[in-house]
């Protein structure tokens, strides 16, 4: 939120590959990052998927609402909007944990970073396909996806600490 009061609602000009572009480096620092073992950029992961998911909720209420012009939604109907999707992204993520017995707890944060990029190859594929699908999942589940996996990662990573 403190972007939002430093840029505004500028973001609101992107279409959704725009974020899913944005969405697409902070993923691929996180593999170089992970690959070369440093950064010569001194921040590490953690603001990258903290960025993954504040990237994706903006990419969710594109979809809902359509790019548009900075200021052309309040700040408070965006926190809304913002509050929203983030409840729903973590509803859909209890529902997944019961199911799946928390197994994201067992996997590597490098499998969760290489599962968001499959994420986003998926999502460049519809997107080119003009958002259609026959049998997949739309674009906002896979969205939904990519905050949880960020959640999960950024969780394992402030367990190591």
């Amino acid at each position: 939120m403190n972007k939002m009061i430093d840029y505004g609602s500028a973001w609101r000009i992107l279409r959704t590959s725009s974020l899913t572009d944005q969405i697409y480096i902070k993923a691929s620092r996180i593999r170089s990052i992970q690959e070369k073992g440093n950064s010569k950029v001194n921040e590490g992961i953690e603001p990258e998927f903290i960025g993954i998911v504040n990237y994706s909720v903006m990419a969710l209420i594109q979809l809902e609402r359509g790019s548009g012009e900075s200021g052309d939604i309040e700040p408070k109907e965006l926190e809304k909007l913002y509050d929203t999707h983030v409840t729903g992204s973590m509803s859909l993520m209890e529902d997944k944990n019961h199911d799946y017995d928390e197994a994201w707890r067992n996997m590597r944060i490098s499998s969760l970073d290489d599962i968001i990029l499959m994420k986003l190859l998926r999502i460049k594929s519809i997107e080119d396909n003009e958002g259609k699908t026959i049998v997949s999942e739309g674009l906002d589940a896979n969205y939904q996806d990519m905050i949880n996996y960020a959640l999960f990662a950024l969780i394992l990573l402030s367990e190591k600490k």
